[in-house]
């Protein structure tokens, strides 16, 4: 892979394993959601619809929607959903924020880590409200604030070789439960619940396929795009150096802290 500047940039062997890193949070998630036989549920941010899918299987007599604005993961997500003969759910390249939804339609709205990227979140979970019927639940998963990720930090101190700031805003704008709740609470949601949700994230089987993961990334591919080729190869032995390190019989796990945050419509 060559940047504009024309330096090299290591290329990934794979594309990053969303639904393996987030196993742990995946589980916990499902649990607080209970989707009976003749529910529609609305997966925001569903990616390769994993938990879509899932949800459409208890909904049998029902429906799931997944929406995204990667074409590459629903693609994915149709060609799962094909090979696993699930037939009442679809999905959609959409901006929650702006999509028209049938109004009043699902019985439940979820995101596994799909929420926090909106350019006007009250906004967006106004649209996403109105296609909920009363009494609706809304459950889903956001990252706490980034200086409590394990994985951030970790990271991004091997790529740069140096102390970094803890980022702030675009996946950690939900990270402040107090303005998190303000959001739902302006956008028409009720008996808002936040519970914290401390699992580990997962980055491959040995330390060389956690450095192939985290070369998937886009910070990391901004970092290495500035480097020249000892820079680069010095920040690959730091990162290989970091997923050794984190890397036990079970694989590569860094710490991290969600919220689960529930509420109803």
């Amino acid at each position: 892979m060559v940047d504009s500047g024309n330096r090299e940039v290591p290329a990934p062997k794979n594309t990053f394993d969303y639904d393996a890193e987030l196993r742990h949070h995946h589980r916990r998630l499902r649990e607080a959601i209970d989707v009976g036989p003749g529910d529609n549920v609305l997966d925001i941010g569903c990616g390769t619809g994993q938990l879509t899918r899932e949800l459409a299987g208890l909904a049998h007599d029902g429906s799931a929607l997944g929406v995204d604005i990667s074409p590459m993961m629903l693609a994915q997500a149709r060609e799962l959903s094909a090979a696993e003969d699930v037939r009442n759910v679809r999905f959609e390249q959409a901006d929650a924020q702006v999509y028209p939804f049938l109004e009043a339609h699902f019985t439940h709205a979820v995101s596994r880590f799909g929420t926090m990227f909106f350019a006007d979140p009250v906004a967006a979970f106004t649209n996403i409200g109105r296609a909920l019927q009363p009494e609706a639940q809304l459950a889903q998963l956001v990252w706490q604030a980034g200086d409590r990720q394990e994985w951030v930090g970790t990271i991004r101190r091997a790529l740069s070789g140096a102390p970094v700031a803890a980022p702030t805003g675009g996946a950690f704008s939900l990270a402040d439960p107090a303005e998190a709740e303000g959001v739902l609470t302006a956008a028409g949601f009720t008996d808002v619940g936040v519970t914290e949700v401390p699992e580990p994230v997962y980055y491959g089987a040995d330390p060389e396929a956690g450095v192939d993961s985290v070369l998937a990334l886009r910070m990391a591919t901004e970092v290495l795009a500035e480097f020249d080729a000892d820079e680069t190869a010095r920040a690959l032995d730091r990162l290989h150096a970091v997923m050794t390190a984190h890397c036990g019989t079970e694989g590569v796990w860094f710490d991290s802290r969600a919220w689960l945050i529930t509420a109803r419509r």
